[in-house]
């Protein structure tokens, strides 16, 4: 009866402790990382007899959680990847609204300003168009300043959400360590069977922790058995939790630009170590740094890029024409100053190519005894190579030229040519008449002349050392003599017959520059023939000479006066609005005007913003189907439990229907007694 009595407890204890862990998993079914737990029991030895085994009951052997390492993995691995497109695309996002804007982006600007300048081409008499073409240049500025402004503000927020995101891993890691001294503890007084609610709460630690940077997560052992605590890795291995001890995370700025944060890790015993963000992948604090890595800097230096190669082309055709004083053009625009950081150095850059110039930013390496080296920020690339003596005096890297000043070895200077640009761009002129609308040259043709040639489309390439005040210089004429078109005996005039090429788009010399005279057949060349005219002092220009001159015409040269009728330097700025100016190929010929330049950056601004959706998309996909087979497995499903909470019922009930059996039997046996 004893035997039967006990068997009977053992299944009351096992059918309690299912009832238990089915109330456990009904009450946590809505847990955030509850993990379903399960009763496991065993028969317990038998007792040997003459007639064979005879059972003694049953133990509870443990109880274990639903989990499966490989699902987990699934589940942590899609949601990291989700939350980095997420901080990407919420961030990118914002960039794109801003630059396809139809009233806020720089297209419209840009149309306004040109419609301006093709006013005072059509109109050079008028102030009134002039003041227009200033106040539209104006506009354009503040544009330029505007989407700037913005985009610093998107940085502004991306160094905020750095900060934060990093916070939140330090009070993530510091948890984690806590609750693995907890786990150890409680394992420990358990005879190492695991503590089953505490892992939960660890395992959602580390799954919040997951969303904010890529970690790998390592179980700890003491010698071959494992204790129940982790040790938690970021980057290329990095510590960041090693079971109680935690590495702080914090932002500092960064060695290269000081204006930027930096990532780096406090280690135990205080050292500091800046972290290369290409090793922080994945999460949201990932997202944030390849969103302004490859996008934010991008764009800003697009932008600049824009701002700073427009200044350059406009106020270089600008000083090519005259003023209705009579003088040659200023700067139209005030040219964005090139950034070096830090003071002090000496270091300095200049723009020598808008055409060359790439978004890009620039360090210049110290190598020693005045030597120096600069290395393109965008692809790493150095110039010269390693393999090559180092720069001295000034050198040319992408139409900037660099000039190292008091850099010792080792020491580096931040060049950030384009980056504020679009900040610092400004109209320098107020005043209507200081517009150089017309060219410093004429062509006349004396009435004397017997032929039909004519001498247009005139074409300021230099102004060399003609003085900005008065640009005038000795006339000069090209007569014909039935063969040849022949420069004056003095002077040191040169000229060369030029050559369209459809290819690049540009007129190129045939042959070099003569001294004497340049082939001309009335006969052959009537349609027109273009030749570039250039004087030692530095002023060239081109001319079209078309028609059939006869022996003894001439083309008269002289400086222009400065009348209110000329409007050929304003074509020529108008002609900017289409012209490829920008973004040169490996050959040196620019592929992109100003539009096409902006238009390719809100492209790809555009293309990278639907891809960064596209790929949350299938993230959430991919993280919904992970989280089904995962919670197939773990999850609490409440029919099930229901179910096993009216079989364990019945289950107490059977065992104490045994109990009540050994005891009506003891009671027998009593009553036989008496």
């Amino acid at each position: 009866m004893a035997g039967m009595l006990n068997i009977g407890v053992s299944g009351l204890n096992a059918a309690q402790a299912q009832l238990n862990t089915t109330s456990h998993n009904i009450t946590n079914a809505g847990t955030t990382g509850y993990h379903r737990q399960t009763v496991s029991q065993g028969a317990r030895e038998p007792l040997f007899t003459g007639a064979g085994f005879f059972g003694q009951g049953t133990n509870v052997t443990g109880i274990t959680r639903s989990y499966n390492q490989f699902l987990e993995a699934q589940v942590t691995q899609a949601d990291n990847r989700r939350a980095q497109y997420a901080a990407y695309g919420s961030q990118i996002g914002q960039i794109n609204n801003l630059l396809a804007d139809s009233t806020t982006g720089l297209s419209p600007a840009l149309a306004n300003f040109f419609a301006g300048v093709q006013e005072v081409a059509s109109n050079p008499t008028s102030v009134a168009a002039r003041q227009s073409l200033i106040s539209n240049g104006q506009a354009l500025a503040s544009r330029f300043q505007a989407l700037n402004t913005r985009l610093e503000e998107i940085r502004q927020g991306v160094e905020g959400n750095l900060v934060q995101t990093v916070e939140s891993i330090n009070t993530y890691a510091k948890a984690i360590a806590e609750m693995n001294q907890r786990i150890v503890v409680a394992q420990a007084g358990g005879a190492g069977t695991p503590a089953n609610d505490l892992l939960d709460q660890r395992d959602q630690l580390l799954a919040e922790l997951n969303k904010l940077v890529q970690i790998s997560v390592v179980a700890e052992t003491d010698g071959t058995k494992a204790n129940g605590g982790v040790s938690v890795f970021i980057g290329s291995g990095q510590p960041l939790v090693l079971r109680g001890t935690v590495s702080e995370f914090e932002v500092i700025p960064s060695q290269v630009d000081p204006k930027r944060g930096a990532i780096s890790m406090k280690v135990p015993g205080g050292n500091t170590i800046e972290i290369a963000e290409s090793l922080l992948g994945g999460g949201e604090l990932g997202g944030l740094l390849e969103f302004r890595r490859s996008s934010l800097d991008r764009v800003q230096n697009e932008l600049g890029l824009i701002a700073l190669g427009m200044a350059k082309a406009f106020n270089d055709q600008h000083a090519l024409g005259v003023t209705l004083e009579g003088r040659l053009g200023d700067g139209f625009f005030q040219m964005p100053p090139i950034g070096v950081v830090p003071q002090g150095t000496g270091v300095t850059v200049a723009l020598t190519d808008a055409a060359r110039l790439q978004a890009s930013d620039y360090q210049v390496v110290g190598e020693g005894a005045g030597g120096f080296r600069v290395r393109r920020l965008s692809d790493g690339q150095l110039f010269p190579p390693s393999t090559n003596p180092a720069a001295t005096g000034t050198f040319q890297v992408d139409g900037l030229a660099f000039a190292g000043g008091t850099l010792g070895a080792g020491q580096t200077a931040l060049v950030q040519a384009t980056r504020n640009a679009a900040r610092d761009i400004a109209v320098a002129i107020a005043d209507p008449r200081s517009v150089a609308a017309g060219s410093p040259v004429m062509a006349n043709l004396p009435l004397s002349n017997q032929g039909t040639a004519k001498a247009s489309g005139i074409e300021m390439l230099s102004v060399g050392d003609l003085p900005g005040t008065a640009p005038a210089f000795s006339s000069f004429a090209l007569s014909f003599d039935g063969a040849n078109l022949n420069l004056p005996t003095t002077g040191g005039y040169t000229i060369q017959r030029l050559q369209f090429q459809p290819s690049s788009g540009d007129w190129v010399p045939v042959g070099g520059p003569a001294t004497a005279s340049a082939a001309f057949n009335p006969t052959t060349d009537a349609s027109g023939v273009r030749f570039r005219i250039a004087e030692p002092g530095g002023y060239s220009f081109d001319v079209d000479i078309n028609g059939a001159p006869q022996s003894g015409d001439r083309f008269d040269f002289a400086p222009a006066a400065a009348g209110v009728s000329d409007s050929r330097n304003a074509v020529a700025l108008g002609a900017l609005q289409t012209r490829k100016v920008l973004l040169a190929d490996a050959n040196g010929r620019p592929t992109a005007t100003f539009q096409s330049s902006y238009a390719q950056t809100v492209s790809t601004v555009g293309n990278k913003t639907r891809e960064v959706q596209v790929n949350e998309a299938a993230q959430d996909a991919l993280l919904a189907q992970a989280t089904t087979a995962r919670d197939s497995m773990s999850g609490v499903n409440l029919d099930e439990e229901a179910a096993n909470l009216v079989r364990f019922q019945l289950a107490y009930q059977a065992s104490a229907r045994v109990m009540t059996v050994a005891q009506r039997l003891f009671d027998e046996l009593i009553s036989i007694g008496r």
